[in-house]
């Protein structure tokens, strides 16, 4: 597969239709055009998400589902900022995208992969990067843990969110490894732990499954959040950091918050004013209602809407509208915007998007934005917006 005339074919070729490539008699000799048409289609799949893979030549790809799983490149980028440090053990190493970039801040990472022909793909790929501070253990990086006597300034888990037994899963002890079971090891081989959980992990959940939890990171990438970042640090019993980031076009949208804060800050509740704010969905994933509201010197619509007004403009991590008008929601005044265009959204509303355009036939797109939403004294309420952002 790394014979030149297959990597020029596989650099050339990338695009070409999979199937249109499985019916062809094998090009190559040794290659089934099943293998050839793997690693077009992975390389296809890097292109976006892991640049630097798809650009460097003699790369060797897994199969897709491996590149499906992994961290992007801008979310392990983020992840290799958090750390510094002699020593780095990933306990699931997988492609090694996470690896490569802790790699970058670490002396030496060890990178644990139970797959043998996965660790063989990283380790290859690492060569062909130069990266030679990464040490490739074709084992279950627990098994490796237990039997080591080395330290590590940081650990690493990404758990498995891909159950046996009962399919795809969310809770950390349904994750292998189960890391509350095996934290305590960890423990003794660290003081410090970063773990990736799924964005749809209830982070008070997450919480009281883990202990001497310091910081938590929401990231989100283009408004879609990614991944939840739990900072460990043995014997820690302080307050809770809450770090939100969006990143759009490398650009940063930061704000943080401290969790113990957010469920004793006052907020106060109004009527719309003359602009609306969104928070971003990494904001909206923390739970940090109450705490943006107070940082940016807004008011509430509603304790369930979590949509903000203000007279002012302030800068806002999220998007910004300008109120046209506010109406009462009813079949007489949504007559106003049928047969029109106009970007919906609903919060702590009881008739979905797709009802609202069924019902009074509002076509989708244009620059009108319909929020529909309760407000302070939960009145149904339309308003209708224009974006500033």
């Amino acid at each position: 597969m790394l014979n030149t005339g297959i990597q020029d074919f596989i650099k050339n070729n990338w695009s070409t239709d999979i199937v249109s490539v499985l019916l062809k008699k094998p090009l190559f000799e040794g290659v089934s055009q099943k293998e050839l048409a793997g690693q077009l289609e992975a390389k296809k799949k890097c292109k976006d998400k892991l640049p630097t893979w798809f650009n460097t030549p003699n790369i060797y790809y897994p199969n897709k589902l491996n590149i499906e799983q992994t961290s992007s490149e801008e979310a392990a980028q983020y992840k290799a900022n958090l750390i510094h440090g002699k020593t780095l053990l990933d306990l699931t190493g997988g492609l090694g995208v996470d690896s490569y970039f802790f790699s970058k801040n670490i002396d030496t990472v060890f990178h644990c992969e139970i797959n043998q022909e996965l660790s063989e793909i990283a380790h290859h790929n690492f060569e062909i990067f130069g990266q030679k501070n990464i040490v490739c253990v074709a084992e279950d990086g627990i098994s490796f843990l237990k039997k080591t006597s080395k330290g590590f300034d940081w650990i690493f888990v990404d758990p498995s969110r891909r159950n046996d037994k009962i399919g795809k899963v969310f809770l950390l002890k349904d994750c292998l490894p189960n890391l509350p079971v095996h934290l305590p090891e960890i423990f003794e081989k660290t003081k410090n732990v970063l773990i990736k959980t799924s964005p749809l992990l209830d982070i008070k959940q997450g919480i009281e499954e883990l202990n001497f939890v310091k910081e938590i990171h929401v990231l989100a990438i283009n408004n879609e959040v990614k991944e939840l970042l739990f900072v460990l640090e043995k014997n820690y019993a302080g307050s809770i950091a809450i770090k939100t980031i969006n990143l759009v076009h490398e650009e940063e949208m930061l704000f943080n918050f401290n969790l113990e804060n957010e469920s004793t800050v006052e907020v106060e509740f109004d009527i719309p004013k003359d602009y609306l704010y969104e928070p971003n969905a990494a904001i909206l994933k923390s739970g940090g209602f109450k705490s943006v509201a107070v940082a940016f010197g807004l008011k509430k619509l509603n304790q369930h809407s979590h949509l903000y007004t203000s007279h002012m403009l302030v800068d806002f991590p999220g998007r910004r509208f300008s109120i046209q008008q506010a109406l009462p929601y009813s079949k007489k005044t949504m007559k106003v915007f049928s047969k029109k265009k106009a970007n919906i959204t609903t919060r702590n509303f009881p008739v979905s998007v797709a009802e609202i355009r069924k019902k009074h036939n509002i076509k989708d797109g244009g620059d009108t934005y319909l929020f529909l939403t309760k407000t302070s004294n939960d009145a149904l309420t339309i308003l209708e917006c224009k974006k500033l952002d």
